[in-house]
């Protein structure tokens, strides 16, 4: 295969209806498929959602039993990985012949985390990644991933990886990705701001691959009229306003940046430019320096209790 068409969907979930918002990922999926994507990119915290502005009632060294019930409600939301909302979405990956990578909020026993779940047309849930580290005031909500939940998926249209938000800032998580020759560098995040342009490019450069970075665009007429956002409360307020983008291994930009509205971008990636880009720059290779630079990575899983027969 010398070509592959991909898309970033940009969108908001509906706050606290997960339901509601499997049934917009399901539109924008078949919109984007329809136009040729093989592989799909759907926002950070898509299913289960990113509460932008709450507060969850918190101060330091003290909650509010209103901020439980937020949380409360939060937490009725989350999926499990896997589970029947993971099945719909691998359903509908089989049904239109796509790749998947969704951001997910997953539930896991008392823990939520911020989660991609790469979904394959045959195969269906193939891997999942954890957020290795909660960004600020998400550490109140989401718990943190380990190495065993870092993959690098290999498909017939290329090398899928994963970094969530502000993992993408990560320099020894990005080393170890590149290390496993991610060629489809999939980033959903949240983070609308101009800097995260410049991320996006470093990252296609400095990894030599494709980046295609899935925003959600979400106003205050996403959240429950009972939730009050610091923000603002006029339904017109914007809370996240997109940015999502593809970029090439040159750091060219191929689509986007998307703002103002939600919709899909679509991409034809030249798959030959992964060879081009290498030329001059291998990350994991020629520009390397293994004789100065060593990096150690566990990916074993951290279980609470091991118990031993």
């Amino acid at each position: 295969m010398t070509s592959v068409v991909v898309a970033a969907v940009q969108a908001g979930s509906t706050l606290f209806d997960t339901p509601a918002t499997l049934v917009t990922a399901e539109r924008y999926v078949r919109e984007a498929a329809a136009g040729g994507a093989r592989v799909i990119v759907l926002p950070e915290a898509f299913l289960g959602g990113y509460p932008k502005g709450l507060d969850f009632g918190i101060t330091v060294g003290a909650r509010s039993p209103e901020g439980r019930d937020v949380f409360r409600r939060y937490r009725e939301a989350a999926v499990e990985v896997p589970g029947p909302e993971i099945a719909r979405l691998a359903e509908l990956a089989a049904e239109l012949d796509v790749h998947l990578v969704a951001g997910v909020i997953e539930r896991a026993g008392g823990t939520l985390y911020c989660t991609a779940v790469f979904l394959d047309p045959r195969r269906g849930l193939v891997a999942t990644h954890r957020k290795l580290m909660p960004t600020a005031a998400e550490r109140y909500l989401w718990g943190q991933g380990d190495g065993s939940t870092m993959p690098a998926v290999h498909t017939e249209v290329g090398v899928l990886g994963a970094a969530i938000c502000w993992e993408n800032y990560m320099p020894l998580f990005r080393q170890s990705m590149y290390s496993k020759g991610v060629q489809l560098w999939c980033a959903p995040t949240v983070d609308d701001r101009d800097q995260w342009q410049a991320t996006m490019r470093h990252i296609a450069l400095e990894g030599r691959c494709f980046v295609i970075s899935a925003n959600q665009y979400l106003t205050r007429a996403d959240l429950p009229d009972d939730v009050h956002p610091i923000q603002g409360d006029a339904p017109e307020t914007v809370l996240i306003d997109g940015g999502s983008v593809i970029v090439s291994p040159l750091g060219e930009i191929l689509a986007g940046p998307l703002r103002g509205r939600p919709g899909v971008l679509l991409a034809e990636l030249d798959l030959s430019d992964l060879d081009r880009a290498n030329f001059d720059f291998d990350p994991n290779g020629h520009y390397a320096r293994p004789d100065l630079f060593t990096l150690a990575v566990n990916e074993s899983p951290q279980p609470t209790v091991i118990r031993h027969p």
